[in-house]
């Protein structure tokens, strides 16, 4: 079985760049044309590693060893990422504040870089960044708070493992919010509409793609790689609990999961297919209304254990 858990991670690390095609077919679907080929982000990362880097004579050594330093934070972060009922290579009590740990040490370290240039342009997305995920994190706990109350674990796995279709049927109401929550959080998190547009430059606009235009070559090929890996640890953790389909067979809970996986790619393409960008004013409020369904959640839990 411990052999068979690092088989995950490893589809993670193949099936990651995929994510963003079926996003970016649907969108071209909704659009009425024909769209990239679902591959388009391998042939992307195959061109860029082939390119040598350009640095800023303005930079140090910050801006080369952010990339690396954001990959494998990521990567990290897939090791203890559980698939249904199947335990991580890495598991043990607690290792969801370890999760929040490795993602917000990735976060740093593009803020870092992005400040390391010393352009105002980068230095303005940054801000942002560092704002809305100030309000989105709290928001990403409560909601594992209420999970750990639900389940009685302290762990990834044992949270996984433990909501089933009967917590669905008693305890739906709850799940949803949460589900809710955590769904606003992945697209503000990975930059997706309507809280960012990843496809635009315009300086009123950007938050993510600002923080990394300094980036080119290889470089730029891990910061697009680990981008896909981070969706797909927020895609996964939404998987695992909209999903609960436990089987013991490991190919039908891969099946389960991948599949879930691409209903959640189907879900953000339509999404940003059919919501216009936020002004930057509002998403605050989006990222609060997360967090008020986490916390509305969390105080039925309480109401619930006290009766």
């Amino acid at each position: 079985m411990h052999l068979i858990s690092w088989l995950f991670p490893l589809s993670a690390l193949l099936l990651a760049p995929l994510l963003s095609g079926i996003i970016n077919r649907v969108k071209a679907y909704f659009a009425g044309r024909k769209g990239p080929s679902i591959l388009q982000l391998y042939y992307d990362l195959f061109k860029l590693m082939h390119k040598s880097s350009v640095y800023s004579r303005s930079t140090s050594l910050v801006i080369r060893l952010a990339p690396a330093v954001i990959l494998t934070c990521l990567v990290l972060a897939c090791l203890i990422l559980p698939w249904g009922g199947f335990p991580a290579p890495v598991s043990f009590a607690g290792d969801f504040i370890l999760l929040i740990y490795l993602l917000g040490l990735a976060r740093f370290a593009t803020v870092l870089a992005a400040l390391d240039t010393g352009s105002a342009f980068e230095g303005m997305g940054a801000s942002r960044e560092v704002q809305f995920s100030a309000v989105a994190e709290p928001s990403l706990l409560l909601g594992f708070l209420v999970l750990i109350m639900h389940t009685g674990s302290l762990g990834l796995a044992g949270i996984a493992s433990g909501i089933t279709i009967v917590d669905w049927q008693i305890a739906a109401p709850l799940l949803v919010l949460v589900a809710f929550a955590w769904f606003f959080i992945m697209l503000a998190e990975n930059s997706r509409m309507p809280v960012d547009d990843p496809n635009t430059h315009l300086e009123l606009t950007m938050i993510h793609e600002v923080m990394v235009l300094d980036y080119s070559s290889a470089d730029f090929a891990l910061i697009q790689y680990g981008a896909a890996l981070k969706l797909w640890i927020f895609g996964g953790l939404l998987v695992n609990l909209i999903i609960p389909v436990k089987f013991d067979v490991v190919w039908l809970q891969a099946v389960t999961f991948l599949g879930g996986m691409f209903l959640i790619s189907l879900l953000i393409g339509i999404t940003e297919s059919i919501t216009a960008r936020l002004k930057l004013l509002n998403v605050p409020k989006v990222l609060v209304s997360a967090g008020a369904f986490s916390l509305i959640a969390l105080i039925i839990k309480l109401v619930e254990s006290y009766q």
